[in-house]
């Protein structure tokens, strides 16, 4: 059996025309500019794997998102993150080769998608069906290794501004995580920054943002000077996991959005 091999971006903040703007930064551009790295280094791998904030509050984005991915005849795994509608995300990427929760199995692993994301609020929250659902994929694993993805951070990132819009119900998380042997890693965005760690025996993983970058442990909001990112993960049969973050270079990354809120 092969390593399973995943591509994550997150916050893409699209809009609904190519022309979209955060704060005078074209996203799309920066989207396509770390896609078009991605397929020269890295392509291709089995599945695409995006950890919310498709769009940037605008659900016409969502038909821009279809457009781009559906066409790069690939599986596609995504969850909304604090930007994006869920009941409209999920409408709008409906059947293949989209996936937006539940579980997939795949090479002796099953990659767990949550939605964490709470309407018209930055902070994330995973609701008791959201846990039962969680505890369900956990306890019917059958030696499968696990991946958890989610949007909100469920772990402190050390800054002040940042971690008062984390996960609210990070110990009913990792209550049910704990209980498990066979979760290997947890993988969030939200938080425009890479951050890569241990507890116990499972890999904590953030992803820097397809456009701008938060500064590290920062006290109150600032964009930092990082350029758009993307994480190429190998999940081995035996259980190990290989992550390689890629930075993306050139014009578009110097090119960044500038917002208030993750």
């Amino acid at each position: 059996m092969s390593s399973l091999r995943l591509i994550q971006f997150t916050d893409l903040h699209l809009f609904g025309t190519e022309a979209g703007r955060l704060r005078g930064v074209n996203t799309y551009e920066t989207l396509m500019a770390t896609l078009e790295i991605a397929r020269r280094d890295h392509w291709p791998p089995d599945a695409l794997l995006v950890t919310g904030d498709l769009v940037q509050d605008d659900t016409a984005g969502y038909a821009l998102f279809r457009r781009v991915f559906g066409a790069l005849n690939l599986p596609v795994y995504c969850l909304p993150g604090n930007h994006d509608d869920a009941a409209s995300l999920k409408r709008s990427l409906a059947g293949a080769p989209f996936v937006t929760g539940g579980h997939i199995d795949r090479d002796g692993w099953r990659v767990v998608l949550l939605d964490s994301s709470v309407r018209g609020s930055a902070r994330g929250h995973l609701t008791a069906e959201a846990l039962a659902s969680l505890e369900t994929s956990l306890s019917s694993a059958d030696g499968r290794h696990v991946l958890v993805c989610l949007h909100h951070h469920p772990v402190q990132m050390h800054s002040r501004w940042l971690d008062t819009v984390g996960l609210d119900n990070a110990a009913d998380f990792w209550r049910i995580i704990d209980a498990s042997s066979s979760v290997r890693a947890v993988l969030w965005g939200h938080v425009h920054q890479n951050f890569d760690g241990m507890r116990g025996h499972v890999k904590l993983l953030a992803t820097p943002s397809t456009c701008a970058q938060f500064v590290p442990r920062g006290v109150d909001f600032e964009i930092d000077t990082q350029p758009p990112a993307y994480r190429v993960l190998s999940l081995s049969p035996e259980g190990s996991i290989d992550t390689q973050m890629v930075w993306v270079s050139g014009p578009v990354a110097s090119r960044r959005p500038v917002s208030s809120a993750a």
